[in-house]
C-alpha cells in the first residue's frame, strides 16, 4: 500500500482536512475520494484518525494511506449511442444529451452515461471509484453539452487538478425568462442545501454556504426571454440554475428553480442550459485545447430564427457578429 505525507505549512489558515487535502493532493484524488479514505481510517493527523470535518493547523503532519485502484466492476456495460466529439489514448470528449443521468445512483441503476461508456471502452480511469469510471466532472441530468472523460488515472488526476485550480475554461449558453438589463455581470452568491428541500440548492446568507461565482454576458434579447453566455468561476451543484433564478431570470424549462415550462402556449421540451465549450491543457501533450458541442435543436425551437447566427464556431469575430445580429431583434 502506498502512502503520502503532507505537512500543513506555516501560513496556511485553519481548514477542514478534506478541503485542505483535496487542494494539496488534486493530482492524486478527488475530494469525494478523500472523504471515503477518511471514513475508512486511511487519513491520520499526527498519527491520530480524523473525520472529514476535523480542522487542521500549521505544523500538523497528515498521512494518507492510498489504496490500490478499485477494479471497474459493479456496473454492467449497456450499448447506447454516444456523440463522441474527440477521442485519443488518454481521454475522450462527448456531447451529453439532456435527460441522460451521468452515473448510477438512487433510482438510476441502469441506463446512465457510465453504462454507455463501459460499452464504448473498458479503458477508463478508476480514480473516481467503480461506479464512476472515467468521470472527471459531471453535468446535471437535464443539462446537455460537452464533457471530458479520462481513460487513464494519470490523465484523470491531471484534469482533476485543473478543475480544482479553476483553470478549466467552461462556457455555457442558456435561455432565461425576461429581459436581463445589463450587457454583462457577475453573480456572487454563496450556495448550500435548501433548508426545507434537500434535493434543491439555495443561496445562503452572508458568511454561510460555499463560495459560488458566475459571470454572464447577454448574447441576445427577445420578447419575454434573454439568451446568455455563462462562465462559472466555481463549480457548485446546480450553480448556474440557482444563480439565474436568484437574479430573477430562471432558465426556461427548469421548473425546479421556477423556470417556465412553456412559451406562448407551446411546451418547452427540456431545460435550456447547454455546456457549449470546454478548454483545458491536454494531460498528455501539454497543449491548450478547446472543444465545442453543437447547440441542441430545442434552442432553435424557442428562439427566433436570427439566433442561428450563434451556431458559429467560438471565435471572437463570430461571437461579435452573432451578438450584433441578435441585438437587432425586437426587445
Amino acid at each position: 500500500m502506498a502512502s503520502r505525507a503532507v505537512e500543513v505549512t506555516p501560513g496556511d489558515p485553519p481548514e477542514r482536512v478534506d478541503r485542505y487535502l483535496a487542494r494539496r493532493l488534486a493530482d492524486l484524488c478527488s475530494r469525494t475520494q478523500l472523504q471515503r479514505w477518511i471514513a475508512d481510517g486511511r487519513v491520520l493527523a499526527d498519527g491520530r484518525p480524523v473525520t472529514a470535518k476535523t480542522t487542521i493547523h500549521p505544523g500538523v503532519m497528515l498521512t494518507v494511506d492510498i489504496p490500490p485502484p478499485a477494479p471497474l466492476s459493479g456496473v454492467t456495460a449497456e450499448a447506447m449511442p454516444l456523440d463522441i466529439l474527440y477521442e485519443d489514448d488518454v481521454l475522450l470528449l462527448l456531447n451529453k444529451p439532456a435527460g441522460l443521468v451521468v452515473h448510477p445512483g438512487a433510482g438510476h441503476a441502469t441506463g446512465t452515461l457510465v453504462h454507455g461508456l463501459l460499452a464504448h471502452t473498458q479503458q477508463l480511469s478508476s480514480v473516481a471509484g467503480p461506479a464512476k469510471p472515467g468521470l472527471v466532472h459531471r453535468l446535471d441530468k437535464d443539462t446537455s453539452g460537452v464533457m471530458v472523460v479520462a481513460k487513464e488515472d494519470a490523465a484523470h488526476r491531471a484534469l482533476a487538478k485543473q478543475f480544482a485550480d479553476r483553470t478549466v475554461r467552461r462556457t455555457y449558453v442558456a435561455v432565461v425568462r425576461g429581459r436581463v438589463p445589463r450587457e454583462r455581470g457577475v453573480i456572487a452568491a454563496p450556495l448550500g442545501r435548501h433548508p426545507k428541500d434537500r434535493q434543491r440548492v439555495a443561496v445562503q446568507p452572508a458568511g454561510r454556504g460555499r463560495e459560488a461565482i458566475t459571470h454572464y454576458r447577454v448574447l441576445g434579447r427577445f420578447p419575454g426571454m434573454t439568451l446568455l453566455e455563462l462562465t462559472p468561476q466555481t463549480g457548485r451543484t446546480h450553480q448556474l440554475r440557482v444563480h439565474l433564478a436568484h437574479l430573477g431570470h430562471p432558465i426556461l424549462g427548469d421548473p425546479k428553480y421556477r423556470g417556465p415550462t412553456s412559451v406562448a402556449g407551446a411546451p418547452i421540451t427540456r431545460q435550456l442550459l447547454h455546456a457549449w465549450r470546454l478548454g483545458f491543457v491536454h494531460p498528455a501533450t501539454g497543449e491548450s485545447v478547446e472543444f465545442t458541442a453543437p447547440w441542441p435543436a430545442a434552442f432553435t425551437q424557442v428562439l427566433p430564427s436570427a439566433a442561428a447566427a450563434c451556431y458559429t464556431p467560438p471565435h471572437a469575430s463570430n461571437r461579435t457578429s452573432c451578438t450584433r445580429g441578435l441585438d437587432a431583434q425586437p426587445k
